[in-house]
């Protein structure tokens, strides 16, 4: 064997609590705030802590998780300057990947699209608002993904890891689903028709109803952009 390749090893338990507790926080089940007990993690992964903390650490240098001292670990909260910074860098890279769709003339890229608000009207049709936001989700990663830039699917990756915590946060903002429905099928329908400014008014409607649901009082069309404090999450790759 060549002395530059190395032997594959299993998922070690620390990264799989720690893939766990990444998964449980983006998706909301554990929220924003929240203190993580060690002794209840542990006994409820059947764990030693030694694992458990390793996996801890993993997510504190991630940024979803955050040290208080001689208090312990809390799920990072996003503050109104993390919701406009999150949402005002996803349209600069959704309306540029929009527009590599649009000048492609990419058919399939549409076609994607399409499938992708299907999935996410069908699943406004159920009572789970998990799925919903997990439909919400998808659309946006097949609209970057659909651009065939690597680098904007790159850049957007550890936006979503952000992303998930606000769409987990916006099930308790729409009382009718059906709206996120209305929303998308606009973004869609500029793609379809090749209108490039109508593409960017509707993902800057789309992000700045976020903005305003989730951040009352601010908003990405007016107004300056909120300070973001020393404190400000920074979520790394």
């Amino acid at each position: 064997m060549s002395p530059d390749i190395e032997p594959i090893t299993r998922e070690s338990t620390a990264a799989i609590i720690a893939r766990q507790l990444r998964e449980a926080i983006t998706s909301g089940v554990l929220e924003p705030g929240k203190q993580l007990g060690e002794a209840e993690l542990a006994a409820q992964f059947q764990v030693s802590r030694g694992p458990l903390r390793e996996a801890m650490q993993r997510l504190v240098s991630e940024g979803l998780l955050r040290s208080e001292r001689h208090r312990g670990l809390f799920v990072i909260e996003l503050e109104p300057a993390d919701v406009y910074d999150i949402y005002a860098t996803r349209a600069a890279i959704e309306y540029a990947a929009a527009v590599r769709i649009i000048r492609s003339r990419d058919t399939s890229a549409v076609a994607a699209l399409e499938d992708a608000l299907a999935e996410l009207e069908q699943a406004t049709t159920r009572d789970d608002p998990r799925a919903v936001s997990d439909a919400d989700f998808r659309f946006h990663e097949v609209l970057v993904h659909e651009s065939g830039s690597r680098r904007l699917v790159r850049t957007a990756r550890t936006l979503f890891i952000e992303t998930r915590m606000c769409l987990a946060a916006l099930q308790h903002h729409y009382p009718d689903p059906t709206q996120r429905v209305a929303e998308h099928a606009r973004i869609t329908d500029a793609i379809r028709r090749g209108d490039e400014p109508a593409a960017l008014s509707v993902i800057e409607a789309h992000m700045d109803d976020a903005v305003a649901r989730l951040a009352p009082g601010t908003s990405l069309l007016s107004g300056s952009a909120p300070t973001i404090g020393e404190g400000g999450v920074d979520i790394s790759g």
